[in-house]
């Protein structure tokens, strides 16, 4: 088993009206010696906004804005921005957040060359009814029935607004992969993946045309009991010698609901198609109070790393109340990553 540091809580919920209900599911990144986090604010009402703060080292914060950096000024985002992500390919950070108008949920993206402005570019991900997705999808074979369990909900076929199917968790690749960008996205219970030359490539006739072939695009799948309910994007992929680490999370059910934890797998470095090996257990879980019980007990949702010299610091969501960190030894975990090829 991994040695894993719970380093505690670096991120707490204020008075201040855009995040009085809780701060969680950060996007990080590291410029220079100064570590930017983007992270969701959430008010009453479930409304999210991206709030922003600074830190000096991986676990203290030395600045925070009193104002969300990010807010709703679309329909597609008319509830709320959520879970954000952040990587920097070539000279352009690509940050990629969950649009909620109260109904759907679907990955949009935003990019900035200075961390502080923001220039939206709208949804990223397919806009189709779950009738649209499954005749595409299972032109070739069936669908894994769980695609039907989460995702053919009935419950809200009388409201006025088209009925999408959720899809999230959008996550870039920090560079380009044979000349091609590659980003992870989340339809329930898989992970998929994505690779384009060029973000203008993604025309509903692409996405038809992907849904017509959704079984080849499954990157990850659900394999052991810690994650055998769904499986979504965590943090943006690390590279390292071996190939792409990625720190993802599992959900089980469990009788007092679902639990969130943090999983790896280890991706091939010039086809991150292809898994190379996966850890057999949580690398963490819930244990502690603050991430047992909050606005959504029994979670830790990773979503942003930092790699200083071997020591790899993770950022999550605790109870969906707070922003907490974990570090564990790079190399160590790597070596751990390795013992568990995954099998051909």
């Amino acid at each position: 088993m991994i040695k894993i540091k719970k380093e505690g809580i670096i991120l707490q919920k204020t008075n201040l009206v855009f995040e009085d209900t809780g701060v969680l599911n950060p996007a990080v990144i590291m410029e220079g010696n100064t570590i930017h986090l983007f992270y969701r604010a959430v008010r009453k009402g479930n409304y999210s906004s991206i709030g922003y703060c600074k830190l000096s080292d991986p676990v203290k914060v030395t600045g925070r804005n009193d104002i969300p950096l990010l807010f709703t000024q679309f329909e597609y985002e008319s509830h709320g921005l959520e879970d954000p992500r952040i990587v920097k390919i070539d000279d352009l950070f690509y940050l990629t957040y969950t649009a909620y108008d109260g109904i759907n949920a679907l990955g949009a993206w935003a990019t900035s060359k200075d961390l502080q402005h923001f220039d939206k570019q709208g949804l990223i991900v397919p806009q189709v009814s779950f009738e649209e997705f499954s005749l595409l999808a299972e032109s070739k074979q069936p669908l894994n029935e769980k695609y039907i369990r989460y995702n053919a909900s009935d419950r809200l076929k009388k409201h006025h607004k088209k009925v999408l199917m959720w899809d999230k968790n959008v996550i870039f690749f920090p560079r380009r992969i044979n000349g091609k960008i590659y980003f992870l996205h989340r339809i329930k219970p898989d992970i998929q993946i994505v690779s384009i030359y060029d973000m203008q490539e993604l025309t509903k006739e692409f996405w038809d045309n992907y849904l017509l072939h959704f079984h080849e695009h499954i990157v990850l799948a659900p394999k052991h009991l810690h994650e055998v309910s769904y499986i979504g994007g965590g943090c943006p992929p690390i590279e390292t010698e071996h190939g792409w680490l990625l720190i993802y999370h599992g959900v089980h059910d469990t009788t007092k609901g679902f639990m969130y934890t943090a999983c790896v797998a280890l991706l091939d470095l010039e086809d991150p198609q292809k898994e190379i090996a996966r850890l057999p257990y949580a690398l963490f879980k819930p244990e502690h109070n603050y991430e047992l019980k909050g606005y959504v007990n029994n979670v830790c949702f990773p979503t942003g790393t930092i790699l200083l010299d071997d020591t790899l610091y993770i950022y999550y969501g605790a109870a969906d109340e707070q922003i907490a960190c974990a570090s564990v030894s790079l190399s160590e975990l790597l070596s751990e990553l390795l013992q568990n090829i995954k099998k051909r």
